[in-house]
């Protein structure tokens, strides 16, 4: 089955059923779903085969294209809103990227612009304000659509991990399809359900959740914008069931209630879901208090294998409250020399960089986490990380990345970034520097030279930490563990 199966497949069972929704009251059936995106399949000035890269929020037009460019068998990549100029033009480079489709202009960013001066051919869309048409997105007739046929690897993801420049990772539509297995098959997602989205849609749990939605009918609310102090109010005008899906969210959820007073602000609750990065266990004890729900369940998983594990709302305690659940379903996990590998149908298809290849995986075919973990009673538990990588917000962060573009500043003479715990985004980005003499370096310096550089905004320093020397091991590696444990004592 393609993704484009499965689009049809859904309209044929439940062509009535909404399955989105988005913050403006515009809605989608699954009929709705599939006559839109064959209306813009049939607008898009693409042919078969040519590599699409889109940059858009998270609204309807996201998911409607996601399913257009599926059903005219392109290469698709879909690329977060925060990326910017640097990241952007090393991606569409690598990829041969025939056409960009992004907003003109977003919350106060032009992105047209950017991707016009790195050299792209530009679809750029009127996203300003609230709607005014039922989808922004060009449209034209279906019946000049050739026949959709099945292809193999039509999605490219990026990831940081722990390289400078991110890697392209392929996947198909089956791998895609299969990622959404563990949250219907083990966390109980299905057609009663009703999940608001405020997280990229163009993250790769973006199609994990649009196939949910697609195999079991649960209802997706997609919110382009997320202000803590009132997003949770206007999801809690949906009915929602379940929240997501990381510490910043949960922190709002609970003062959103406590603003709201003693009655309850969701009370078609039934749980909480985790990924991304671990929740601390005082934010998952003020849930389980302020709503009663048992636990948080977590998933796991990577943009090269994602949602390889999870967990269910009526797990036994212990697998709840520090797991990061069971395989899912068709996956199998095993421990080597403490990493965490994994088999199974969501697993990549390769990295677009094919001698990245060799190293990601085994002799017998597994993939290579860099993730550190035990297996205990048929239940995963995360202990640590070999990658170099910060998880803020639950979106990963390479360090080296960072460190490539504060070193060009005249100034720095060294400097090594490393991920702090906050209480806020889980991991708040420190940068420990060995200054020129006399040189005033501070967040607020830092801040304007990686943007001036291209690095998207949530990669920038948010602490700053001067020093006389770097400490290095004998190879002339940098002694992160050392470094952040003495910015911790201090």
């Amino acid at each position: 089955m393609t993704f484009w199966d499965l689009v049809c497949a859904a309209e044929r069972e439940q062509p009535d059923r909404q399955i989105l929704a988005d913050d403006y009251g515009r809605t989608l059936t699954s009929a709705q779903f599939r006559d839109a995106a064959e209306r813009v399949a049939a607008g898009l000035p693409v042919k078969a085969n040519e590599v699409v890269s889109w940059q858009l929020p998270t609204t309807l037009e996201a998911a409607v294209l996601m399913a257009a460019l599926s059903r005219l068998n392109t290469v698709q990549n879909p690329l977060v809103p925060t990326l910017r100029n640097r990241e952007v033009a090393m991606i569409t480079a690598q990829l041969g990227t025939s056409l960009f489709i992004t907003p003109e202009t977003w919350q106060g960013f032009d992105h047209g612009q950017m991707a016009r001066d790195i050299g792209c051919r530009v679809l750029a869309l009127g996203f300003d304000g609230v709607p005014r048409e039922p989808l922004r997105l060009p449209t034209g007739d279906p019946s000049t659509l050739a026949p959709a046929v099945a292809a193999d690897a039509r999605w490219v993801y990026y990831s940081s991990g722990t390289t400078a420049e991110p890697k392209g990772v392929k996947h198909s539509d089956a791998s895609l399809m299969a990622s959404s297995s563990g949250m219907i098959d083990i966390a109980g997602f299905g057609a009663d359900d009703v999940a608001p989205i405020a997280w990229p849609l163009a993250h790769i749990g973006g199609a994990t959740m649009l196939s949910c939605a697609l195999r079991r009918g649960v209802k997706l609310i997609l919110f382009d914008t997320w202000q803590p102090a009132l997003t949770p109010a206007r999801m809690a005008a949906h009915s929602p069931t379940i929240l997501g899906s990381a510490q910043p969210f949960f922190r709002a959820y609970a003062n959103a209630q406590r603003v709201h007073g003693k009655q309850p602000m969701f009370p078609r609750l039934r749980a909480f879901t985790a990924g991304g990065a671990p929740t601390p266990p005082e934010v998952v004890g003020e849930l389980i208090e302020m709503f009663g729900v048992p636990g948080v369940p977590q998933s796991y998983g990577l943009t090269e294998f994602p949602v390889a594990t999870a967990a269910a709302p009526d797990d036994p305690a212990g697998v709840l409250l520090e797991s990061a659940g069971r395989p899912s379903p068709g996956v199998q996990v095993r421990i080597v020399d403490r990493e965490i590998r994994l088999r199974g149908p969501q697993c990549f298809a390769g990295y677009v960089d094919a001698t990245l290849d060799s190293e990601a995986f085994d002799d017998e075919g597994w993939f290579r986490t860099g993730d550190i973990g035990e297996l205990r009673g048929g239940a995963l538990y995360i202990t640590g990380r070999l990658k170099d990588v910060i998880i803020r917000n639950a979106e990963t962060i390479s360090a080296l990345d960072v460190e490539d573009i504060l070193l060009r500043h005249p100034d720095i003479v060294d400097v090594a970034v490393v991920g702090l715990p906050d209480a806020r985004t889980g991991e708040r980005l420190c940068a420990v520097v060995q200054a020129r003499r006399g040189a005033q370096v501070d967040v607020a310096v830092l801040a304007a030279h990686c943007q001036a550089h291209g690095l998207a905004k949530h990669k920038c320093p948010e602490q700053v930490e001067v020093v006389d020397m770097l400490e290095r091991n004998a190879m002339g590696k940098l002694a992160k563990s050392a470094l952040r444990q003495r910015i911790l004592q201090a």
